[in-house]
């Protein structure tokens, strides 16, 4: 007697998730499938490629027949160029949103407080006391105002600072009035820290131009957890040069930053090396994604 095919077949890549999404409903058969070699079945429902990686992996979909593709990542930008035609494909909408707000506020708190600085006195065993900015009191435009937007707004609700949401059209949202891109000249003369969470693509590419940088403050900082495409790095690094602005970046452009680049060592720059969503709240959130996918499917629901 033969067993009755399954309804369902999903693939993710070998590791923690195959097993975090144990037990399974009935009737759904999970495969592990790095994507680093042909495809195991010609028919795939569900596929969950591997972290971080669309470029590489996307175009070896070709020839798979799917009903999804879930990605591990928050953004869109490179998904349609790689791939293949007649898939369909959902980002991890509310898998990162949380990491990503934690770090931004970590960027904004270990520039205002000067940790970077303190950090380095301790590698040279040196006592160095001084007065740093605070968040408290400050300007905060939050540029971008979706999921990690609204996270990095609730996050800093705490801090008595004054907090300016700007999105790409202007609107009142759970009674907060949040400005229109468009109103950016007269928003950033006052802007004392800036945090982009924009997502990448032409149309967010550079807006923060020289003319942006030129219209902050002097002394303003800039943190980026969007894309590094949101800011001209050449511009950005001649104002560093010149001490008129700082930057905590955990996303830049080129990435991964060359190890000869300025900005590694240019005074009032911070760098992590895109690690936004990189935290154990991961790995239950994308578990929990993928599972109601797997739910949504069975039931016949719209994914």
């Amino acid at each position: 007697m033969t067993s009755a095919p399954p309804r369902l077949v999903v693939s993710v890549p070998a590791g923690h998730l195959a097993d975090d999404l144990q037990p399974l409903p009935e009737g759904v058969e999970l495969i592990e499938w790095e994507m680093d070699a042909p495809a195991p079945r010609d028919h795939i429902d569900i596929v969950v490629p591997p972290y971080m990686s669309a470029s590489v992996i996307l175009p070896r979909l070709e020839g798979v027949g799917t009903r999804l593709v879930q990605g591990q990542s928050i953004g869109y930008e490179g998904i349609a160029e790689h791939l293949p035609a007649g898939h369909t494909f959902a980002n991890a909408a509310s898998v990162h949103e949380t990491s990503t707000a934690e770090l931004a506020v970590t960027l904004a708190l270990a520039a205002q407080r000067s940790l970077p600085r303190f950090v380095r006195a301790q590698d040279a065993h040196r006592w160095e006391q001084d007065f740093s900015p605070s968040l408290a009191d400050r300007r905060i435009m939050l540029l971008g105002y979706g999921g990690v937007g609204t996270a990095i707004a609730a996050r800093l609700a705490g801090f008595e600072a004054d907090v300016v949401p700007v999105a790409s059209r202007a609107r009142v949202e759970d009674g907060i009035p949040v400005h229109g891109v468009d109103e950016l000249p007269e928003l950033l003369g006052t802007t004392e820290i800036l945090i982009a969470s924009l997502p990448g693509g032409e149309a967010t590419r550079h807006i923060i131009d020289d003319s942006v940088l030129s219209a902050l403050p002097d002394g303003a900082l800039v943190v980026n957890v969007g894309r590094g495409t949101l800011i001209d790095t050449d511009a950005l690094v001649d104002h560093l040069r010149r001490g008129r602005l700082r930057a905590a970046l955990d996303v830049m452009e080129p990435e991964p930053l060359p190890e000869d680049h300025p900005l590694w060592s240019l005074p009032g720059a911070l760098i992590v090396p895109h690690v936004g969503g990189a935290s154990s709240a991961m790995q239950p959130r994308i578990t929990r994604l993928v599972r109601r996918q797997i739910d949504r499917m069975l039931a016949g629901e719209p994914r």
